[in-house]
């Protein structure tokens, strides 16, 4: 039988770090849905280590949802739920709502569309308070950007020009639009970023 089951070599290398941040901003308990799941290890991962918080992972993606579904299955984890299909960029969606939200390097793989269609989204499955949070490569004014970052980037724009490394002021600016509040930034090893928004 063939192993669903992807892997992403760079999970193993932030998902720790991602899990200290996420120890601060996540609610005890409650529903935490994660869009752009992917692989799906970070959702096991995180799962495992916080085991009074049920997860639920998505993504846009067939295989990654089969993905998603082997990795919660083959750690026994009771609180994952079975991955769905989201689109960030276009309702409807299968989840009516959400303590806090997580989204890990996937705005850059996808076009803007999907940036702004995150918040507009997450306004309507957060309650007040409820924490959206990022982590990926950003760009920022008055901030040198990683040469490996330019080259990933440039990377990116071959490969699909709607790619590409998003600009943390126009990600702002998206959150603002939806009744977000300002970003709370924490420097990540790898020169990535972990951004959290709380919905006003």
């Amino acid at each position: 039988m063939i192993d669903p089951r992807l892997h992403a070599p760079a999970v193993a290398r932030n998902r720790d770090a991602i899990l200290e941040v996420l120890r601060g901003i996540l609610p005890t308990r409650g529903l935490v849905l994660e869009i752009g799941s992917g692989s799906g290890e970070h959702a096991a991962h995180f799962a495992a280590a916080l085991p009074r918080l049920t997860f639920q992972p998505s993504d846009i993606d067939l295989n990654a949802r089969a993905s998603i579904d082997a990795w919660a299955a083959r750690r026994r984890l009771q609180n994952v739920h079975a991955a769905v299909a989201l689109d960030a960029a276009r309702p409807p969606r299968p989840v009516c709502w959400a303590d806090a939200i997580l989204c890990i390097d996937m705005l850059h793989v996808a076009p803007w569309a999907a940036t702004e269609g995150l918040f507009y989204q997450a306004y309507d499955l957060l309650q007040p308070g409820g924490a959206l949070y990022l982590y990926g490569p950003l760009l920022r004014e008055g901030v040198e950007t990683a040469r490996s970052n330019l080259a990933f980037d440039a990377r990116l724009r071959a490969q699909n020009p709607e790619w590409g490394l998003r600009d943390l002021a126009a990600i702002t600016a998206a959150a603002r639009a939806n009744d977000f509040s300002a970003p709370a930034i924490v420097e990540m090893p790898g020169d990535k970023l972990s951004v959290t928004f709380r919905r006003i």
